[in-house]
């Protein structure tokens, strides 16, 4: 991975409404709608899937299509990072 590459990459969770959708699918642990988190997280459904194809990229969610609906879950690698994202989250509070 170039470093560059890696960077992206930790920027990721060092922002707010990328971490809090981690922690928010992880909080509630059955599949989620893209609208449903947008509005947990406080951001407009399109920043929240630009967000979630970021976390698809990394493979911590899934997307899974029920007809027309897009559900979320996390991957066994997301809910790992969202378990950390809130133990950092516990250590700085």
């Amino acid at each position: 991975m170039t470093d560059e590459k890696i960077r992206d990459n930790f920027d990721i969770f060092f922002r707010r409404k990328p971490a809090m959708m981690l922690v928010a699918l992880k909080r509630i642990a059955r599949v989620r709608y893209g609208s449903v988190l947008a509005k947990e997280v406080d951001c407009t459904y399109s920043h929240a899937v630009k967000i979630l194809q970021s976390l698809e990229k990394l493979g911590l969610v899934v997307f899974e299509k029920k007809g027309r609906i897009k559900l979320i879950k996390l991957t066994k690698k997301g809910q790992e990072t969202a378990e950390n994202i809130e133990n950092i989250k516990k250590m700085v509070s």
